[in-house]
């Protein structure tokens, strides 16, 4: 199984970048050195997407990237990024998205996201936005993050030039609500699912069926939660300890049987 953001490969698994380099607008720079290697690592073991967003660490956490990107291959790397939600006005988009290449240090985003909706701002505003920085070759692609059916809808309407093409959304074996709508509506019009918080901020691994399963494939819980959610997205684990990551890194290269997809899909709760 291949996966593509749009003419790009992808790997099954994305990194995570929340809460390195800071956290909500706050940036701290105690352990940039860890999360540099982290996401560095990543990168030459067999990770080559990466999300993250202005509002992380007020930008430093963009940064970070930019230095773990270094002197690699930029046209190998996918990197996502995300505008706030007070900055969704067509004038405050722009000026964000350039500020995120500035700190990036790159030429493009890949995949440029509206991190959460603002009903105060009419989307089409925000997509003609998007769509002027695809013109400009800002960004290659833009997509939504937190968005509902509905309003993924009203954005899809809004378009003139290029489409939504992904949806961020929290998603892991303990929340699988998106399963019942909304996963269903994305697949059907070809918007990719990145799966954020894909571990249920770690309590995957208290689910017994997990264990059970993992002992059979010789797997951790956490692997065999996130080798679950490959089916329908692209997990995005955060992790800035080389060990949590090599973890991560055995959720890929092989697949669930149908079989035991299935008594996950069936048995875990929402």
């Amino acid at each position: 199984m291949v996966k593509r953001i749009g003419d790009k490969k992808v790997s099954d698994i994305g990194l995570g970048t929340w809460k390195m380099g800071g956290g909500y607008w706050t940036p701290d720079t105690t352990k940039d050195e860890e999360d540099v290697r982290a996401i560095r690592f990543a990168l030459e073991n067999g990770i080559n997407l990466i999300d993250t967003a202005e509002m992380y660490g007020g930008g430093h956490t963009e940064e970070l990237v930019s230095m773990a990107i270094n002197g690699l291959d930029r046209e190998e790397i996918f990197i996502i990024t995300k505008v706030w939600s007070n900055h969704l006005k067509y004038d405050d988009l722009i000026k964000s998205a350039m500020q995120s290449l500035k700190r990036l240090n790159s030429k493009y985003i890949d995949l440029y996201l509206i991190h959460w909706p603002n009903t105060s701002v009419p989307i089409a505003e925000s997509i003609k936005a998007m769509e002027k920085l695809v013109d400009m070759g800002v960004i290659r692609y833009f997509g939504v993050s937190n968005f509902t059916v509905k309003l993924l809808e009203e954005a899809r309407s809004a378009t003139s030039k290029y489409e939504i093409i992904a949806n961020e959304i929290e998603y892991s074996v303990m929340n699988k609500s998106p399963e019942k709508d909304l996963i269903p509506y994305c697949e059907k019009n070809k918007i990719i699912v990145i799966a954020y918080s894909p571990l249920g901020k770690g309590n995957v691994s208290k689910l017994t069926i997990l264990e059970s399963i993992a002992k059979k494939y010789n797997k951790t819980a956490v692997q065999v939660a996130l080798n679950y959610l490959i089916k329908r997205s692209i997990p995005i684990p955060k992790a800035s300890k080389i060990e949590h990551i090599k973890e991560i890194l055995g959720s890929m290269g092989w697949y669930l049987t149908e079989e035991d997809y299935n008594r996950i899909s069936k048995t875990a709760k929402f």
